[in-house]
């Protein structure tokens, strides 16, 4: 998978408070078109925008922010007029912890043809196990919550997440400037560990860093420690997306451990500093845009980011860590830029046909200050993000409680 060239937008546009979808098509190549669909109609009252996700078990909390911010999104852009004269309406299976149920949505949804987006299955192994549906019914999906594997070769799925090789390339950059030497894993021996595993030792040789191996843990682990133990002298250690990465957080504190303790883009969740507590501390990750936690002011945060995170928070509220007052939305940004792009690609293409739509989303250009993540989303290789969307931020605590550092940018 090719790295798509850095892309910034600067000029910060407050009218995207409003509607973003306003601009006429002369604005730009390939612009955006008027989000009621002026002229051109989706040929059914209402268009379906699927969903599945876990929204009961222990990731619970995962498919709800993903529901919140589809819901958002969706009921703004109904607002403005909908899609092509139909309006948009929200569709939500449940896949809990079970790829079975996963397929059977996405089995159910490919074969709807009043669907005309899925966001999801969350999780590698979920989507690896359905993607193949998505194709043969030509059902264009979304994927937030995907973070290895290759989207390359589909026509029909696109990533709205940060791929793991992302991550890894501005991680690994940072820990260079910082003169750090060596690195190792500590994950799950599953498939999103062995690849991520398999993504850092690749990046990290290429760039001149001594491997010092994989520890691969299991789902029974009391702790870390061992694993911790066998690496201590790494210079960093990358820990797991999953809540596991909080004991090997716990377990690097309780051995001592001097080296840098770095993650993904899952490291940003406060379920992290809840369950490892001050172990957290200086912890730092690689993600797209998240300012929420820091200490900037709300008026440096980009306008499509602002507009959402305060209507989720007007409707959803947000999450408070009982133990540490850690505060986040109850949000999952990306999500949104499913629908988001989606629509905009529709528009473009006048048509909700899945072969236009999969087209004008390879040429989709939209920036970073209209999104609801943040991010400019311009695809290449059926990814959302590039590396300029990626930073590095660094999980602080002190008097005033806990929050991000953006180191670098």
């Amino acid at each position: 998978m090719s790295v798509k060239a850095g892309y910034k937008v600067t000029a910060l546009l407050g009218a995207a408070l409003l509607l973003t979808a306003c601009a006429s098509k002369e604005e730009r190549a390939g612009g955006r078109q008027e989000s009621s669909g002026g002229g051109w109609s989706a040929g059914m009252p209402v268009v379906k925008v699927g969903l599945i996700g876990p929204m009961t078990g222990p990731f619970a909390v995962a498919g709800i922010s993903l529901e919140n911010s589809v819901k958002v999104e969706i009921d703004r852009l109904n607002a403005a007029g909908g899609l092509g004269g139909a309006k948009l309406e929200l569709v939500v299976r449940d896949s809990g912890l079970d790829p079975a149920k996963a397929v059977q949505a996405a089995n159910e949804f490919s074969g709807d043809a009043s669907v005309g987006l899925v966001v999801g299955p969350a999780l590698t192994a979920f989507y690896n196990a359905a993607k193949g549906s998505f194709e043969s019914g030509k059902k264009i999906n979304c994927q937030p919550m995907v973070a290895t594997g290759s989207f390359t070769d589909l026509k029909y799925g696109f990533r709205a997440q940060d791929p793991v090789s992302l991550d890894v390339a501005k991680m690994i950059a940072h820990l260079k400037s910082q003169g750090v030497t060596s690195i190792g894993v500590v994950y799950e021996g599953d498939d999103a560990g062995k690849n991520t595993a398999d993504e850092v030792e690749k990046q990290a040789v290429a760039a001149g860093l001594a491997w010092k191996g994989f520890e691969a843990t299991r789902p029974d682990d009391q702790s870390h420690r061992p694993y911790v133990d066998k690496l201590k002298d790494a210079g960093a250690i990358w820990i797991s997306n999953s809540s596991s990465g909080a004991k090997t957080m716990a377990a690097a504190n309780e051995a001592g451990y001097q080296g840098l303790v770095v993650g993904g883009s899952g490291a940003r969740n406060i379920s992290f500093v809840e369950a490892a507590g001050d172990a957290a501390d200086g912890t730092l990750f690689s993600a797209t845009y998240y300012p929420y936690p820091s200490r900037d002011g709300r008026d440096a945060w980009k306008p499509g980011y602002l507009r959402h995170t305060q209507e989720i928070e007007k409707r959803f509220g947000k999450n408070t860590g009982p133990k540490t007052g850690a505060e986040s939305p109850k949000s999952a940004e990306i999500a949104a830029d499913c629908v988001f792009a989606y629509t905009q690609a529709a528009e473009q293409a006048r048509s909700i046909d899945p072969d236009k739509v999969a087209a004008a989303l390879e040429k989709i250009d939209i920036p970073d200050t209209e999104t609801p993540s943040g991010n400019s989303i311009r695809i290449e290789d059926h990814e959302f993000f590039g590396l300029d969307d990626i930073h590095v931020y660094q999980w602080k605590k002190d008097g005033e409680g806990w929050h991000t550092v953006e180191i670098e940018s």
